[in-house]
């Protein structure tokens, strides 16, 4: 693994940042041209906007506060309540360079863990497009819930499929005073219904990677549990920084913070790969009418 020291974090979100920036605007010029720097932001858009046609260049996500560059992990560390007891929480989350359609568009393939107390208790892949106006829409997920290493439960959705539908994770251009929008619906098989809301813009947040500005926070809710709020705090040209909640009804009360943004070796690469692959392989095997119905991940 070739970890990045805290010190270079800094130089590596702005590279990361340039690479995302030099890539949007070769895509503009080539085959999507769009209007000058004095033209008005994109609409608010909303989970009914959804067009598989409004997808040119679906797997360069650039969008500043929701960037998906290939071979990034992030790694979030923190505390949860459980019951009456404090656990350790850790997430790792890895963005690959495969793709898979999904409901008429290209998405790219994301790897997450889940930790409690060190023990893995999930691994997920998750699906992601960036549409033409530039919001990042969530495309579903195929979680595997484990319990002592073995998977004890796999809520599958897939938009397209069972009445699921494709939601947006972070908008184009994100302004207060606008109303929640939908991040995906589970359809008839998984109750999925998670929405997001910006609560505040141009904070000031320093986690352990760094320190950032101009930071937006997301309140994120499911309509099926009032009362029950995460904060999610995303730096410009980063991602997700920070995870914290609000709400009376909010039990497990978790706080998580950036601690590692590393970049993948080609090595490491090939290993992600081959472990998505083999997941895939399970998800086939494990949800046959639901993931078992999709078109394979494609290598780049």
């Amino acid at each position: 693994m070739r970890r990045v020291e805290l010190s270079r974090s800094r130089m590596i979100v702005l590279v990361a940042a340039m690479s995302m920036l030099g890539a949007s605007a070769c895509a503009d010029e080539s085959s999507n041209p769009g209007p000058g720097p004095a033209s008005s932001p994109p609409p608010v858009a909303s989970a009914a906007d959804f067009d598989p046609a409004n997808f040119s260049h679906p797997t360069e996500v650039t969008n500043p506060w929701f960037p998906l560059v290939p071979g990034t992990r992030f790694t979030w560390k923190g505390h949860a309540n459980d019951d009456e007891d404090r656990v350790r929480r850790e997430v790792v989350f890895t963005v690959s360079d495969l793709t898979k359609v999904v409901n008429g568009v290209r998405t790219i393939v994301t790897w997450d863990r889940d930790y409690t107390d060190g023990e893995l208790e999930e691994v997920e892949l998750s699906f992601f497009a960036q549409d033409d106006d530039g919001n990042v829409w969530y495309f579903g997920e195929y979680p595997e819930e484990l319990d002592g290493g073995k998977i004890v439960k796999t809520p599958t959705w897939i938009p397209g499929l069972h009445g699921a539908r494709a939601g947006i994770m972070m908008q184009a251009v994100p302004r207060a005073d606008t109303p929640y929008y939908e991040e995906g619906w589970g359809g008839s098989d998984v109750s999925w219904t998670d929405r997001g809301m910006v609560d505040q813009l141009g904070q000031e947040i320093c986690v352990p990677v760094d320190c950032y500005s101009d930071v937006l926070v997301i309140d994120e809710s499911n309509p099926e549990d009032p009362g029950r709020h995460q904060l999610k705090y995303y730096a410009p040209g980063v991602g997700g920084i920070r995870v914290g909640w609000r709400g009376a009804q909010e039990e497990e009360r978790e706080v998580l913070e950036l601690v590692s943004l590393e970049h993948l070796s080609p090595t490491e690469m090939d290993e992600l790969r081959q472990i998505v692959l083999e997941q895939e392989a399970r998800a086939y095997r494990i949800s046959p009418d639901v993931y078992g119905t999709t078109e394979p991940i494609d290598r780049p």
